[in-house]
């Protein structure tokens, strides 16, 4: 009989626990864990890491990674993927790292069509620094640093980042999933498997933005925060494919 709760064998096995309850990262990182078995990947995957909860990839998955200055991490994966091409690489990153203080990196590589593929975990806050007001927090959302909640005057307007990778000529794959369904981890799944697809393919940049919970900077619990995911933050960031060359293509 099937084991449901088997570990991946891309997971280390003696890993410890480091997200907060009700975390979605531990749930995105399985799903990779899963695609790089079921691709054959794990011996040939470079992962390039940034700063923040992301960085505990690290005490779950069994691959090579390297570890990128904060927002950088779509810049050391072009330089890992232009040394090491038959490589698979992939950066796992916040949306603070990937769409505040590494945006430039993320959009020129995405605008250069690198064959690598970017997962960047949407929870609306830096959730390691504190839970202050980052690029995807939501107008009207009370932060550490919004106290009275963002507004139009004094943060602007939050950035919609699979629509903006989308429009990169280099992109082949943008995507926005989230976890709180398991119909929606289902979705995820796949995207990813499509952004992973496309590197393989040599047909350019892959982009899965995920919709994750961060229960202890939002003061919810692990159910409110995903009834939040769903009421407060897909109105904001539908969910959807953005770009898929393949299917312009009709492959």
């Amino acid at each position: 009989m099937q084991q449901v709760f088997s570990i991946p064998k891309s997971m280390k096995k003696d890993f410890r626990y480091t997200f907060c309850p009700g975390c979605d990262h531990g749930v995105a990182i399985r799903l990779v864990a899963e695609l790089l078995d079921e691709m054959n990947l794990r011996e040939k995957t470079i992962c390039s890491t940034s700063i923040g909860c992301s960085v505990f990839l690290y005490d779950f998955l069994d691959v090579d990674c390297v570890e990128a200055p904060h927002g950088r991490a779509c810049a050391s994966a072009t330089g890992v993927k232009r040394a090491t091409p038959d490589k698979f690489v992939f950066t796992y990153q916040g949306d603070g790292d990937f769409a505040s203080i590494g945006l430039a990196e993320s959009m020129h590589t995405a605008l250069r069509g690198e064959c690598v593929s970017a997962i960047c975990i949407n929870n609306t806050t830096y959730g390691m620094t504190g839970g202050q007001l980052g690029p995807t927090t939501v107008m009207g959302q009370i932060t550490t640093t919004s106290p009275y909640g963002r507004n139009r005057e004094y943060y602007g307007y939050p950035i919609r980042v699979a629509e903006q990778i989308a429009l990169c000529d280099g992109t082949a794959y943008s995507a926005r999933v989230a976890l709180d369904t398991i119909p929606h981890i289902n979705q995820a799944k796949q995207a990813l498997k499509k952004a992973f697809e496309v590197q393989l393919q040599g047909l350019g940049f892959g982009f899965v933005e995920i919709l994750s919970s961060c229960p202890t900077n939002w003061h919810m619990s692990p159910q409110e925060a995903h009834i939040r995911v769903k009421e407060e933050m897909m109105p904001v960031f539908p969910l959807g494919v953005y770009k898929d060359v393949t299917t312009e293509k009709g492959e």
